[in-house]
C-alpha cells in the first residue's frame, strides 16, 4: 500500500509521495452560498472578498461555531476536513496511508480531532510526528539545533536534544509573529513605494491590493538577491511602476524579527554553539537568516522545500500500524551523516558585547569579575542590591561577567531571568542594546557601551 506524509503547517500544507510535492497550498478558506474551498483557490480571493475569508482554523482548531456570520454553521474543524478532503484529492485516490508532521503547538485535543477527523474522511494515518523531530536528519555534533519554522499566525521554536537520535527538548511558539502579520507589514511598504513614485494606491480597490498580494512571494525572493527590487503591476489597462529597497523590506519587518531572534538567544546558554535549522519558509524571508547568524551565532543551515514531510516519510516508512491507536513520535533515528559544527575564531555574534550594565542612572562595569543583583547584599565582590520587597527576585539572583570576549548572565534563581522579554535558559550571552530583566513587574537594566577614548 502507498504511503505519503503531509506537514500540517498552514502557511502551506504539504503533502508528499515517493515522486515528491503532490500538494502545498495555505490554509485560507473561502466561502460563497454553500460553496467551500480553500488552498490557493481561496488565498486568490483573500483581499477581494476578506469578510468571506477564514485562515485561522488549523492553529485554532476545534469544534466550537465560527464567530463571523457567514461561517456561524461551520467550526475550524469542518474547514479542517474540507482542506484535507481536496488535499487527498491530489492523489489517485487509491487506498494509501499517511504520516503526518504536525507543530508543537497543536495539543493533546488538537490531535484527538485530527483523527477524528481522519477517521471521518476514510483516512488512515499510521503515525504523528513532532514536525521539529521529522525535520532533522543529521545529528549538529558540538553544536544544539534549533529548528524554527514560520506559520501563519505564529513562529515555532524547537530545541532538540541529540544522541543517539533526535528528540524534543523544548518548543516555544510566538504567537502574531508569522506569514500573515509580515505580509501585511510588506504590503503597506510596497503601497508606500507605489505612491510615492507614481501616485498609484494599489491598496485603494480589493482588486489590485489582490494583485499586490499575489506578486509579493516573487518581489520577495528578489529582495533576498539584489539591493532594489523593481516593481510593476498592471491594472485597468495601465501599467504602473514603483521601486523599493531591500533594506526597506527588512526594516519592516524588523519588530517581528527581533522578536523571533530574542527567543532564539533565550534558548542558548552562553557555553552552547549555535546549530540553527531553518526551513525553507524561513530562508525566503529576506533578511532573516542574516539576522540570525549576525545575532546568534554559530552556523546557520536551511532546508529545502518539502524537508520536514521528507523526514517523516524516510523514517517512518516501515511502521506498521498496531491497532491500538496513533501515536504521536517525539524522537527518531539519525538517517543523514552527521555534520560537525566548530565554533568560528570570531563570532559574528560575540563582537557586540555591552562594556556597562546601566541601572538607575549608574553605569557598572562588565568585566570577569562577576557583577551580581539581588535583594541582599553580599560580604565581598562586586554587588548591585536591589528592594527586597520586589516579588520574583532572589537574595543573589544573576550576575553578569565577561568571558572569552563575551558578556554572558548566569541566572541562579528560581523565578528565571529574562533577556528582551525572554526567560533564559540558564545563561546566555549579552550584546549592546538588550535589556535584563529580574523580578515582577520587575527591575530592569540595558547593557550598553562606552565610546571609545570619548570620540577622539
Amino acid at each position: 500500500m502507498p504511503r505519503f506524509a503531509a506537514h500540517l503547517n498552514d502557511a502551506g500544507i504539504t503533502l508528499l509521495g515517493d515522486q515528491g510535492i503532490v500538494y502545498r497550498e495555505p490554509g485560507f478558506a473561502f466561502l460563497e452560498d454553500d460553496h467551500l474551498i480553500t488552498g490557493n483557490e481561496a488565498f486568490l480571493r483573500a483581499r477581494i472578498n476578506p469578510h468571506r475569508i477564514q485562515h485561522r482554523y488549523w492553529s485554532d482548531l476545534d469544534t466550537t461555531p465560527l464567530a463571523e456570520r457567514r461561517f456561524s454553521h461551520l467550526s475550524a474543524a469542518d474547514l479542517v476536513s474540507r482542506q484535507i478532503e481536496q488535499m487527498w484529492a491530489a492523489t489517485d485516490g487509491s487506498e494509501t496511508e499517511l504520516i503526518v508532521a504536525v507543530p508543537a503547538y497543536m495539543d493533546a485535543a488538537n490531535l484527538g480531532l485530527l483523527l477524528g477527523i481522519a477517521g471521518e474522511l476514510g483516512l488512515s494515518f499510521i503515525t504523528l510526528v513532532d514536525a521539529a523531530v521529522a525535520a532533522t536528519r543529521r545529528e549538529y555534533v558540538g553544536a544544539v539545533p534549533v529548528h524554527i519554522d514560520i506559520s501563519l499566525h505564529g513562529t515555532t521554536l524547537s530545541r532538540l536534544a541529540q544522541g543517539t537520535e533526535v528528540q524534543i527538548e523544548q518548543a516555544e511558539t510566538l504567537p502574531d509573529c508569522g506569514v500573515h502579520a509580515l505580509y501585511d507589514t510588506w504590503l503597506n511598504a510596497i503601497a508606500n513605494a507605489f505612491v510615492q513614485e507614481s501616485r498609484f494606491d494599489p491598496l485603494h480597490t480589493a482588486a489590485t491590493e489582490q494583485i499586490l498580494l499575489n506578486k509579493l512571494g516573487k518581489w520577495l525572493a528578489l529582495a533576498s538577491k539584489q539591493e532594489t527590487v523593481q516593481l510593476e503591476m498592471e491594472h485597468a489597462g495601465l501599467t504602473h511602476s514603483a521601486s523599493i529597497e531591500s533594506l526597506s523590506l527588512i526594516a519592516a519587518a524588523a519588530p517581528y524579527y527581533q522578536t523571533i531572534v530574542s527567543k532564539v538567544r533565550a534558548l542558548y546558554r552562553a557555553d552552547e554553539i549555535p546549530a540553527v535549522q531553518i526551513t525553507d519558509r524561513v530562508a525566503r524571508l529576506p533578511g532573516l537568516a542574516q539576522m540570525l547568524k549576525a545575532h546568534v551565532g554559530g552556523e546557520i543551515f536551511a532546508l529545502e522545500p518539502g524537508a520536514t514531510a521528507r523526514g517523516a516519510l524516510a523514517r517512518c516508512r516501515d511502521k506498521q500500524s498496531t491497532g491500538s491507536g496513533v501515536s504521536l513520535l517525539r524522537k527518531l533515528p539519525w538517517d543523514q551523516a552527521a555534520f560537525s559544527v566548530e565554533r568560528p575564531e570570531t563570532d559574528q555574534a560575540n563582537g557586540n558585547a555591552p562594556t556597562h550594565m546601566l541601572y538607575e542612572n549608574t553605569a557598572y562595569l562588565i568585566d570577569t569579575s562577576p557583577l551580581v543583583v539581588g535583594s541582599q547584599a553580599q560580604e565581598s565582590g562586586r554587588f548591585v542590591p536591589l528592594a527586597s520587597e520586589m516579588p520574583g527576585v532572589s537574595r543573589r539572583h544573576c550576575s553578569i561577567f565577561r568571558l572569552n570576549e563575551q558578556c554572558i548572565v548566569e541566572d541562579h534563581s528560581r523565578y528565571g531571568t529574562f533577556v528582551n522579554g525572554h526567560r533564559i535558559n540558564g545563561s546566555t550571552v549579552l550584546q549592546i542594546g538588550d535589556s535584563v530583566r529580574i523580578g515582577s513587574p520587575g527591575f530592569e537594566f540595558q547593557l550598553i557601551t562606552t565610546e571609545k577614548n570619548h570620540g577622539a
